[in-house]
Parts: structure tokens; sequence; C-alpha cells
């Protein structure tokens, strides 16, 4: 019989499916192809307050997963989930209380920073468990962070995207910016950025969220910026496939898909310096133009790329090789071995 594994997840409140929630699928996929029965086991933390932050915590604590060969947690608070056979692959903490603790609360009291310095106590014993036998992180980004406050060393593990179909087409003529619209986000740098922008260029925004109202009010009647909303797959491929660029400027962002999918389409990224993982690998695969986290720097990015249409065909192409590189089956099978399966043995189905 397969090994059972547990992906223990945590699970969104408003079912919205987002990076998380692709990469619990892309890891639950590998790992089945990898010969193992990965099963995915999710709660909804409950983050109403810091009491029930804490209750979120020892729900997870109390998980019930005696029946599984081994376990896989990704992100807070799933990690207090005990079994002998327990390996990490960090998607992040519970970032409020840490690197994004300033700007969620800028005028912190001393309730706040004693809460903060609670919720790294706890995940900081957690790592250092024995009830956890290795951690492996999504990228340089969060295993900086872990290291920084949490004194715990970790494994880089790249994850890779479940979209696939990925072609580079040749319009060119607008910019494709997707994902979450969320603060963090810094989607109002682009919006503000088409201000200074001099190039006959479209800004074309898909996803949902918590600030969509405010983006939207702050684009105002500029005709360049289309938002499309929830847009399907096929769509998503489609819009990566004819864009000039992709202008991707989070803060200190864990790793980023939209940046690696842009990468796959062909497409240089338009990122900032303290924009965290997708900095790095625009950098490491030399795949798009990094710039300083202002609308005019932005503007002049995009400026650059337009002006010179075989430059940005170039950093796509380079980017296009690279990502080629970041694949599911290889970290399936990191994380099978880890958890003491042999990946051959896992593939065959013997127990």
């Amino acid at each position: 019989m397969p090994k059972k594994i547990a992906i223990v997840a945590t699970a969104s409140a408003s079912g919205e499916k987002g990076g998380a929630e692709r990469f619990y699928e892309g890891l639950q996929s590998a790992l089945c192809a990898e010969g193992v029965n990965a099963e995915i086991v999710s709660a909804i933390p409950d983050e109403s307050s810091f009491e029930a932050i804490l209750g979120s915590y020892l729900r997870f604590y109390d998980l019930d997963l005696a029946g599984f060969d081994g376990i896989i947690s990704t992100k807070a608070p799933g990690y207090l989930a005990r079994h002998p056979n327990h390996v990490c692959y960090l998607l992040h903490t519970m970032r409020r209380f840490y690197d994004m603790f300033d700007m969620e609360f800028p005028s912190a009291d001393e309730i706040l920073r004693e809460q903060r310095r609670r919720i790294q106590e706890i995940d900081t014993a957690a790592f250092r468990s024995p009830n956890i036998r290795r951690i492996f992180v999504i990228g340089e980004e969060v295993r900086d962070r872990l290291e920084r406050f949490n004194g715990v060393h970790s494994e880089v593990l790249y994850p890779a995207t479940t979209l696939t179909g990925f072609r580079q087409d040749g319009n060119f003529d607008y910019l494709f910016l997707p994902g979450r619209l969320h603060r963090w986000k810094r989607v109002h740098l682009v919006i503000e950025a088409m201000k200074y922008v001099k190039a006959p260029i479209r800004l074309m925004i898909s996803g949902t969220g918590e600030d969509a109202a405010e983006l939207r009010a702050l684009a105002g009647r500029d005709a360049r910026i289309q938002f499309l909303g929830r847009i399907s797959d096929d769509d998503m491929i489609r819009y990566y496939a004819d864009a000039l660029a992709v202008p991707f400027v989070p803060c200190r962002e864990d790793f980023g898909y939209v940046a690696v999918e842009a990468f796959h389409s062909g497409k240089p990224v338009i990122t900032c310096r303290d924009s965290g993982e997708p900095a790095r690998l625009t950098s490491r695969f030399n795949a798009g133009l990094i710039c300083d986290p202002t609308p005019q720097a932005v503007a002049t990015a995009i400026d650059a790329l337009y002006q010179a249409p075989e430059t940005a065909r170039m950093l796509g192409e380079n980017g296009r090789i690279q990502a080629a590189t970041v694949n599911w089956k290889n970290t399936a099978r990191s994380l099978v071995a880890a958890l003491g399966l042999d990946p051959i043995e896992a593939r065959q189905g013997r127990g």
C-alpha cells in the first residue's frame, strides 16, 4: 500500500483561490505522482483577535494525524501539528507579527508588542522542537526571515506553478498585473506610475481583494487602466502571452507565482528592490528590470522596455529558460526523501 501523507493546510475563510491554494494543489498532485497517497488536511484559522489566534494554534496542535505515515506542514499555525514524522515546507509565518508589523501597526502599543513577542516565541519553539525533523522554505526571503526572527536554519526548495500551457504571442501592447488586490502587493505603485508613463501602453489588472475599491478610485478615469476582476486560467495564460511585461512590485514577497508565471510566458518582470523573492529571481535569471519602489522609477522601467522591445524579448527569454528548471517533480522527491520514504519504493507503491 502507498504511504499516506497529510499536507497540513490553512484554508481561506473567504474561499478565495490564491497562491497558497494553488501551492497545495500542486504539492498534492506532485506527491501523488511520486507514489504516495497525499491528502490535504485543512482548517480555517481565526485571526479576529489575539485570543482567537492562540485558539487556532491550539486547534492545529490538537489535530489527530495518527492515521498518516508522515505530515508536511506549510504555514502558520499548521507547523504546530504533531506527528513523529513531520517535515515543514514553510510558506510563511504570520507576517503581521513579523516583517510587516510596523506597516500594519505603525502606532503599536506595549500590548501589541507583547503579542508579537509571544507569537514569535511560540513559533520558534515549534520550529526547534524535535517534532519537526527538517525545515524547507519556498525561497531565500522566507529563509532569511526565519533566521532573523527565529534563529532557525532552513533549506530553500522552490515550488512550481500549477498553470500550464504558457505561450508567447506577439501584440505586446499592454502590461499585465495579476494577483490579489491587497496593500502588501502595492498595486497602487503601478497605477500611480501610469501618470508618469510616456509610452502609449495600457495596464490590465486582474484579481480581487480587500483594496479593490480604493485601487479603482485611484485609477480614476484613466482610460489606459482596466480592471478585469477574477479571470479563468485560460484567460490568465492569454493575457500573459500578449503582454509586453509584467509589473509585480509587492513588499518583501515570500515567493510570487506572478513572477514565475511571467517567466514561463517569456515576459520580463518589472519589480522593486524591496520586493523580496521576485527581485531575487529577476536578478538571478536576468529576466527583467529592478527599480526603486516609487511611481516615477516604475514608470521609467516601463518606458525603457517599451522603447527597447528586443531587450524586453531577450529578458523574457532568459526568464523562460531559467523557469523551466523549477518543477514540482524535484520538489516532491526532496520532500518524500526528507520524510524517510524511498522515492523509488514510493513510486512503486510498496509499503
